[in-house]
């Protein structure tokens, strides 16, 4: 048996391992994203953050929680917390605790928080240009990815770390 079919039979093999294509795929893709998001003044987390506002703002929803955001990211509060509040300092978000309910803080945008979803539409066809991939190419592996992810969340992924 030659080295390469051993190798290709490898369970343990490094280039068979999905975690590892998924962790170099991910590092390499927040790199494309990254001067893309340095005008807007984010970092790809509170990227995510402000998309998770402009989505609830669009719709005209209640303003989230800070625990509907975590749940929404799959992060727990703990992480989220200190983010939300650089953003605030960023001016582009208010954080106000819950009249009914002090446990509970509310997050909004403010006035300079929605302008900056104009500039953030550039955001998604420059990076699709920069990685030179179809559109559809990028549409099915967030399908694969979202099916993915569901099934681990099914398998009991993160729930000691939402639970917080």
């Amino acid at each position: 048996m030659t080295k390469g079919v051993a190798t290709e039979l490898d369970p343990l093999s490094l280039e068979r391992q999905v975690c590892f294509a998924l962790a170099i795929t991910n590092r390499a893709v927040l790199a494309v994203y990254r001067p893309l998001l340095e005008p807007l003044g984010l970092t790809h987390p509170q990227y995510l953050v402000m998309l998770t506002l402009w989505d609830n703002a669009k719709a005209g929803g209640e303003p989230h929680t800070v625990k509907d955001i975590a749940g929404l990211l799959q992060m727990d509060s703990a992480t989220l917390s200190p983010m939300l509040k650089r953003l605030q300092a960023q001016g582009l978000l208010t954080r106000s605790r819950s009249a009914t309910d002090e446990r509970t803080t509310h997050v909004e945008l403010t006035p300079k928080g929605r302008n900056l979803r104009r500039q953030a539409l550039k955001v998604p066809p420059a990076v699709i240009e920069r990685l030179g991939v179809e559109l559809a190419e990028l549409e099915h592996l967030h399908q694969v990815l979202t099916s993915i992810n569901a099934a681990a969340l099914a398998a009991g992924a993160l729930d000691s770390e939402l639970d917080r």
